[in-house]
């Protein structure tokens, strides 16, 4: 029989065990002095009575070695050869340098067709001090419930951001994030304002139909910064931006975000995209807004693919788009001009004459219309306008 000590010293040699081996072994040791049943043991240790039988069986001819795995200081069958190894980092270092493992990991597999998990690389590049454990911070976060519907609300915001990382001009990022599903549609633009909000926004309905809500930051593009006239206070109502006007003729609830932290979401998103989106367009050398543009079409639905997650209710608010709705003429700069006795107007430091006026109607003002495209159009009660940009010379 083998006491305790035996069970540690294997005749003049001292037999070094790990913890489990030491918790397993008292068991054995227990079962080979019959006071403790197989099938006891093997409840215990989680193993098989028949995997019981076969350690006992060692453990009685063997002593305590028959209790180390038979592999130890063995190389490992699923190890990887070195050679791969010293390939990966080699790619590490010259394509994927700031990559964090598990993107590097997945890019591996992509591009170079090598398979190695990310706890692999992440080992393999502390080790070679590449990474660095970035340790998160577990400050107290209170987040705002999901909407339980896809396309009940939309966040939408522009991230001013380079990147393209200095191959190209610093953009801006205008993207839409679906509440309830993380869904993403984005497009890049030179500046955040009115006529890329609404553009972006075309584009957004035309894919997937026009949301319940819209959740926006107090950007002047989405919340007007005039003071109410009185018109406004006897009417109960604030003033509106370009945008918010739009998108109320579009049925569209607008709610405004209270602070920054509010939009906490899609901040989360943009810090993914500056991330992920900025070093796959580094890999293929992208260096204008076209082309940029161009490699989302081909982004986007992977990463859908990998973040959005499953509503609470399937039901989809979107509203399809139909022909009752002129989006050129909804979704455009309109304001309001009053006509002078010639028959001109002014708008952006600019005269302009109306040739035509269709007959019995003698407009006091009329509503200029400031395409996405550029295009410019005058409306007078339903009725387009005919007109002419006039130099005008002043008298001195």
């Amino acid at each position: 029989m083998f006491s305790r000590k035996e069970g540690i010293m294997q005749g003049e040699e001292r037999v070094t065990m790990s913890r489990k081996e030491l918790k397993r072994f008292d068991i054995i040791l227990r079962t080979v002095r019959k006071e403790m049943k197989q099938r006891e043991a093997a409840e215990y240790l989680h193993l098989s009575v028949r995997q019981i039988k076969r350690i006992v069986k060692r453990v009685r001819y063997e002593g305590v070695t028959g209790m180390i795995h038979k592999l130890r200081n063995c190389p490992s069958n699923r190890s990887i050869p070195n050679d791969i190894r010293d390939r990966v980092i080699y790619l590490y270092k010259k394509k994927y340098d700031g990559f964090g493992p598990t993107f590097a990991a997945e890019k591996l597999l992509e591009l170079d067709k090598i398979k190695v998990s990310r706890e692999t690389l992440r080992q393999w590049l502390k080790e070679r001090g590449f990474w660095k454990a970035h340790r998160k911070s577990r400050g107290h976060k209170k987040n705002r419930p999901r909407k339980d519907c896809y396309g009940q609300m939309v966040i939408l915001d522009g991230s001013h951001h380079d990147w393209l990382e200095g191959r190209g001009p610093w953009l801006v990022l205008m993207a839409y994030i679906d509440d309830a599903t993380s869904r993403l549609y984005a497009r890049f633009y030179d500046y955040e304002g009115t006529i890329p909000a609404m553009d972006s926004f075309r584009r957004y309905i035309k894919k997937y139909g026009i949301p319940q809500s819209i959740y926006t930051d107090r950007h002047t593009t989405y919340k007007s910064p005039k003071k109410a006239t009185i018109d406004d206070e006897l009417a109960n109502r604030e003033p509106q931006s370009q945008f918010e006007r739009a998108l109320e003729e579009l049925g569209v609830t607008f709610i405004h975000a209270n602070s920054p932290e509010a939009k906490g979401r899609v901040e989360r998103v943009f810090q993914t995209l500056q991330d992920r989106l900025v070093k796959e367009m580094r890999l293929r050398n992208i260096k204008t807004k076209e082309e940029a543009n161009k490699y989302l079409g081909h982004y986007l639905p992977i990463h859908n693919n990998k973040f959005t997650v499953e509503p609470k209710k399937t039901f989809d608010f979107h509203r399809q788009v139909t022909d009752s709705f002129d989006l050129n003429s909804i979704l455009c700069i309109r304001e309001k001009r009053t006509v002078r006795r010639d028959w001109t107007i002014r708008y952006n430091n600019k005269f302009y004459q109306i040739v035509k006026v269709p007959s019995g109607l003698r407009p006091k003002y009329v509503w200029v219309e400031e395409h996405i495209s550029g295009r410019m159009s005058m409306m007078y009660k339903g009725f387009h306008l005919s007109f002419k940009e006039i130099e005008v010379v002043v008298n001195k």
